[in-house]
């Protein structure tokens, strides 16, 4: 058997894939000209697939913390921070962190991914039980494989099949850790929350809320939808990420339970990797300092949102069951799928695609991440050039016919 033969039904439907043309995965932006607008295949391109929620990737006060960071403390850590020593940016982020969301401790990471990987399999162990959002995440679902707790799913969004799961444990011993998450990266739904919170509740469960892609997103300071659905001092822990609202990269946990801070002798996600470059950390405070201080970028984020749900709504795509950042569109099969992409990169839009195993029972869809720094032309225009490609392609009609049935 040979190395790479366990990859052989991915690789003939990649190579298949890639014989039709460009794939998603070859894309290369040649030169990114703002928040919203890059240079791809050499063409001038409106980018909707970056997770630049707010545009703070090229805000000037986050690039100019950044230049400053790096003149005074380089260019890298050099290593972790439990062997070379926290920076003193790296003390007020987390400080900065636990005030915003009103908690007593802060722990970042290096990736978000870090966060959910390292916080979820050392919360849990042998004799616990880690009960899962079938849609999680893929960071989620690798906590499981590096944890000895038992691995639970619940249907997705469903306080009743979380309910009953719970139900089950109630003889169990150890201790029962519910992950689920604000939005959704795929289809762009949120957690009935309250109604999740209150199972776990309930039960005597712990919670741990996801907010990736919500952070800076809701809320009425942007925290996420813990804050907006009134329950930041009901769930235990929150995790998110630098990469989506604040426009870097990094992730980071927070709590108030009193001995969180064991976990950075514990985690080995926090022990064993190289902290956050100064740089990194620096445009990170300032991109939370807008967050706090600039609501209006996400008034025109939500602007931008219901412009471009609405219009592709209204034409009749199959989109995600809520309006968010993240607006998915919902295509027959995985061919027209790739054409669609191909053709919207054509006319100079650029967004993600979804395709299984990654997606949700199987769905093959387009991801628009909307930006509070695309214009209202831009955003109509890949409006209009989504429904000019349904239509043209008779892909509008199918989704129409399946709709009837």
């Amino acid at each position: 058997m040979g190395l790479f033969d366990t990859h052989a039904g991915l690789s003939a439907r990649y190579d298949a894939a890639r014989s039709a043309g460009q794939m998603p995965t070859g894309v290369i932006m040649d030169q990114l000209l703002s928040a919203s607008e890059a240079i791809i295949n050499g063409k001038r391109t409106i980018t909707v697939g970056t997770h630049n929620y707010l545009g703070l990737a090229f805000d000037e006060a986050c690039i100019e913390a950044a230049i400053a960071a790096v003149r005074r403390e380089g260019t890298g850590t050099c290593g972790s921070r439990v062997a070379n020593g926290s920076f003193s940016e790296h003390l007020a982020l987390e400080q900065e962190l636990a005030s915003f969301y009103g908690m007593r401790h802060a722990m970042v990471f290096s990736t978000g991914y870090q966060a959910n990987l390292g916080i979820i399999s050392t919360l849990v162990g042998a004799g616990d039980f880690l009960l899962l959002d079938a849609d999680s995440h893929a960071s989620i679902y690798d906590a499981c494989k590096q944890t000895q707790a038992s691995a639970v799913r619940f249907k997705h969004n469903d306080a009743a099949s979380l309910d009953a799961r719970l139900r089950r444990l109630a003889g169990e011993p150890g201790n029962k850790l519910v992950v689920v998450e604000g939005i959704y990266s795929m289809l762009g739904d949120m957690a009935p929350l309250k109604a999740i919170v209150e199972v776990v509740k309930r039960h005597g469960a712990y919670i741990l809320v996801d907010e990736a892609h919500s952070m800076g997103v809701l809320g009425e300071r942007g925290c996420g939808l813990a804050e907006q659905e009134g329950l930041l001092d009901q769930v235990d822990f929150v995790v998110g990420t630098f990469s989506k609202s604040l426009g870097a990269v990094g992730g980071y946990c927070v709590s108030s339970h009193e001995q969180f801070d064991i976990l950075r002798v514990a985690c080995r996600a926090y022990m064993f990797t190289a902290s956050l470059p100064p740089a990194t950390v620096a445009s990170t405070r300032a991109a939370l300092k807008v967050v706090r201080e600039r609501p209006q970028l996400r008034a025109k984020l939500w602007e931008n949102v219901h412009r471009l749900y609405n219009a592709l709504d209204g034409a009749g795509f199959q989109l995600g069951s809520t309006p968010s950042p993240i607006v998915a569109v919902c295509l027959q099969d995985e061919a027209t799928t790739l054409a669609m992409w191909r053709a919207l990169l054509d006319r100079g839009y650029y967004v993600n695609v979804g395709l299984p195993p990654a997606t949700p029972s199987g769905e093959s869809l387009l991801r628009c991440a909307v930006s509070a720094a695309h214009s209202q032309d831009q955003i109509d225009g890949l409006a209009n050039q989504m429904i000019s490609f349904g239509q043209a392609s008779g892909a509008l009609q199918k989704l129409r016919g399946s709709a009837k049935a």
